[in-house]
């Protein structure tokens, strides 16, 4: 029985595996269709959400089936009850690269980013992409040290954020308004998406030792 159960929770990790994989592909396309005002890929983005939505309530039934069906242990129950967040964080972060998708089609036929802040956006992306790949690994590997080093990625993040706030508060800024309003949300999805990132690795940190990180939980 006991066997069974584990055989369970790992099938529910390598769903969460599965989904990272998505929201990978998610955050490089909707960057794709934001730097080069591709409407079809902005749009493949977009539908593709729903199979994500979906996975993670594939995720949740077999997270709450066997809550219902087992008398999981403390580390057990831990571990379904990590998943459950987990698959909440990955789903956000689905979500949000429909948001940078959703700005790259509303700005058709232009790019939505300047020339000047492409390359501190294009590296936002890449940084934000890069860290969604590592958290695959560490949902896959469960391993305690690279998540805790997944900490150290997301400090550039912070600074190119900043550095985005400074392109858009200089005296320098010249394409207006709404180029503003679209710069500062993508900092903001993309950030969040690091965040999130964040946040499940230390959920595998305290599945793995059972305790907490600092900063566990990610902003909304």
């Amino acid at each position: 029985m006991r066997e069974a159960f584990h055989e369970q929770l790992d099938a529910i990790f390598d769903d969460l595996t599965a989904i990272c994989g998505s929201v990978e592909t998610a955050v490089r396309l909707a960057t794709e269709a934001l730097l080069t005002g591709d409407p079809t890929t902005a749009e493949a983005v977009i539908s593709a959400d729903v199979e994500i939505d979906r996975a993670r309530e594939r995720v949740e039934d077999s997270a709450f089936l066997l809550l219902s069906l087992q008398q999981p242990v403390a580390s057990d129950l831990r571990t379904v009850v990590a998943a459950l967040r987990m698959v909440s964080d990955l789903e956000r972060m689905g979500d949000l690269s429909v948001h940078v998708a959703k700005i790259a089609r509303l700005r058709v036929p232009n790019v939505a980013v300047p020339a000047e802040i492409r390359p501190t956006v294009e590296r936002m992306a890449q940084v934000a992409e890069d860290m969604v790949m590592r958290v695959g690994k560490i949902i896959a590997d469960r391993n305690v040290e690279d998540a805790l080093a997944l900490v150290h990625v997301d400090e550039e993040m912070d600074t190119l954020r900043r550095d985005s706030f400074a392109s858009l508060l200089s005296n320098d800024w010249s394409h207006g308004v709404e180029a503003a309003v679209d710069v500062a949300l993508l900092g903001r999805y993309y950030e969040r998406i690091a965040d999130h990132a964040v946040s499940v690795a230390n959920r595998v940190v305290f599945v793995v030792t059972g305790e907490h990180p600092r900063s566990v939980d990610a902003p909304a």
